[in-house]
Protein backbone atom coordinates (compact mmCIF):
# COMPACT_ATOMS: atom_id res chain seq x y z
CA UNK A 1 0.00 0.00 0.00
CA UNK A 2 1.25 3.47 -0.86
CA UNK A 3 1.79 5.92 2.00
CA UNK A 4 -0.40 9.05 2.10
CA UNK A 5 2.56 11.02 0.81
CA UNK A 6 3.38 9.17 -2.38
CA UNK A 7 6.05 9.79 -4.99
CA UNK A 8 4.13 12.58 -6.69
CA UNK A 9 3.32 14.28 -3.42
CA UNK A 10 7.04 14.26 -2.65
CA UNK A 11 7.58 16.14 -5.92
CA UNK A 12 5.04 18.72 -4.78
CA UNK A 13 6.67 19.02 -1.40
CA UNK A 14 10.03 19.48 -3.07
CA UNK A 15 8.57 22.35 -5.06
CA UNK A 16 6.95 23.87 -2.00
CA UNK A 17 10.12 23.48 0.02
CA UNK A 18 12.14 24.91 -2.79
CA UNK A 19 9.90 27.96 -3.01
CA UNK A 20 10.06 28.67 0.72
CA UNK A 21 13.83 28.11 0.78
CA UNK A 22 14.24 30.47 -2.15
CA UNK A 23 12.29 33.20 -0.40
CA UNK A 24 14.38 32.78 2.76
CA UNK A 25 17.64 32.79 0.81
CA UNK A 26 16.62 35.91 -1.07
CA UNK A 27 16.34 37.79 2.22
CA UNK A 28 19.54 36.60 3.88
CA UNK A 29 23.09 37.22 2.69
CA UNK A 30 24.67 34.32 0.84
CA UNK A 31 26.81 32.05 2.92
CA UNK A 32 30.18 30.99 1.62
CA UNK A 33 30.71 27.27 1.59
CA UNK A 34 33.84 25.51 0.47
CA UNK A 35 33.72 24.03 -3.01
CA UNK A 36 33.05 20.35 -3.20
CA UNK A 37 36.03 18.51 -4.62
CA UNK A 38 34.99 14.94 -4.07
CA UNK A 39 34.66 12.58 -7.03
CA UNK A 40 30.88 12.63 -6.49
CA UNK A 41 30.74 16.32 -7.42
CA UNK A 42 28.92 16.86 -10.68
CA UNK A 43 29.67 19.55 -13.23
CA UNK A 44 27.19 22.40 -13.53
CA UNK A 45 24.03 21.32 -15.30
CA UNK A 46 23.19 22.79 -18.67
CA UNK A 47 19.42 22.77 -18.45
CA UNK A 48 17.83 24.61 -21.39
CA UNK A 49 15.80 27.72 -20.63
CA UNK A 50 12.63 26.18 -22.05
CA UNK A 51 12.91 23.28 -19.57
CA UNK A 52 13.39 25.70 -16.67
CA UNK A 53 10.38 27.69 -17.87
CA UNK A 54 8.33 24.49 -17.88
CA UNK A 55 9.58 23.43 -14.43
CA UNK A 56 8.79 26.87 -12.98
CA UNK A 57 5.27 26.82 -14.43
CA UNK A 58 4.75 23.26 -13.21
CA UNK A 59 6.12 24.06 -9.74
CA UNK A 60 3.67 26.93 -9.32
CA UNK A 61 0.78 24.66 -10.33
CA UNK A 62 2.04 21.77 -8.18
CA UNK A 63 2.14 24.01 -5.12
CA UNK A 64 -1.40 25.27 -5.83
CA UNK A 65 -2.70 21.71 -6.29
CA UNK A 66 -0.92 20.58 -3.12
CA UNK A 67 -2.53 23.39 -1.14
CA UNK A 68 -5.97 22.43 -2.42
CA UNK A 69 -5.55 18.76 -1.59
CA UNK A 70 -3.97 19.38 1.81
CA UNK A 71 -7.11 21.29 2.73
CA UNK A 72 -9.32 18.48 1.38
CA UNK A 73 -7.30 15.90 3.35
CA UNK A 74 -7.66 17.89 6.56
CA UNK A 75 -11.45 18.00 6.20
CA UNK A 76 -11.99 14.47 4.86
CA UNK A 77 -13.18 11.53 6.94
CA UNK A 78 -10.60 8.75 7.32
CA UNK A 79 -12.38 6.52 4.81
CA UNK A 80 -11.98 9.04 1.99
CA UNK A 81 -8.33 9.98 2.48
CA UNK A 82 -6.93 7.28 0.19
CA UNK A 83 -9.25 8.40 -2.62
CA UNK A 84 -8.17 12.02 -2.13
CA UNK A 85 -4.48 11.02 -2.24
CA UNK A 86 -5.14 9.30 -5.58
CA UNK A 87 -6.89 12.38 -6.92
CA UNK A 88 -4.04 14.58 -5.68
CA UNK A 89 -1.45 12.38 -7.37
CA UNK A 90 -3.38 12.58 -10.65
CA UNK A 91 -3.74 16.36 -10.39
CA UNK A 92 -0.04 16.80 -9.60
CA UNK A 93 0.93 14.55 -12.49
CA UNK A 94 -1.32 16.58 -14.81
CA UNK A 95 0.16 19.86 -13.54
CA UNK A 96 3.61 18.60 -14.53
CA UNK A 97 2.74 16.83 -17.78
CA UNK A 98 0.65 19.79 -18.99
CA UNK A 99 3.97 21.66 -19.13
CA UNK A 100 5.48 19.04 -21.44
CA UNK A 101 7.54 17.33 -18.72
CA UNK A 102 7.49 13.85 -17.30
CA UNK A 103 7.26 13.63 -13.52
CA UNK A 104 10.73 12.07 -13.48
CA UNK A 105 12.17 14.94 -15.52
CA UNK A 106 10.48 17.49 -13.23
CA UNK A 107 11.85 15.84 -10.07
CA UNK A 108 15.29 15.49 -11.63
CA UNK A 109 15.49 19.17 -12.55
CA UNK A 110 14.22 20.20 -9.11
CA UNK A 111 16.98 18.09 -7.51
CA UNK A 112 19.59 19.70 -9.75
CA UNK A 113 18.25 23.13 -8.79
CA UNK A 114 18.54 22.27 -5.10
CA UNK A 115 22.19 21.32 -5.53
CA UNK A 116 23.42 23.68 -8.27
CA UNK A 117 23.36 27.39 -7.37
CA UNK A 118 23.42 28.57 -10.99
CA UNK A 119 20.42 26.41 -11.92
CA UNK A 120 18.65 27.40 -8.68
CA UNK A 121 19.14 31.10 -9.47
CA UNK A 122 17.83 30.67 -13.01
CA UNK A 123 14.78 28.81 -11.69
CA UNK A 124 14.10 31.29 -8.88
CA UNK A 125 13.96 34.13 -11.41
CA UNK A 126 11.24 32.25 -13.25
CA UNK A 127 9.28 31.59 -10.06
CA UNK A 128 8.88 35.27 -9.21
Amino acid sequence: MRSPIGFYAVAALAAAGFLSTSATNAQSPPQQSPPVTTPEATPPANIPDNKLDAVAAAAKRVVAVTDIYEEKMAKAPAGEKEKIVGEANEAITKAVTDQGLSVEEYVSIMKVAQNDPSVRDRLVKRLK
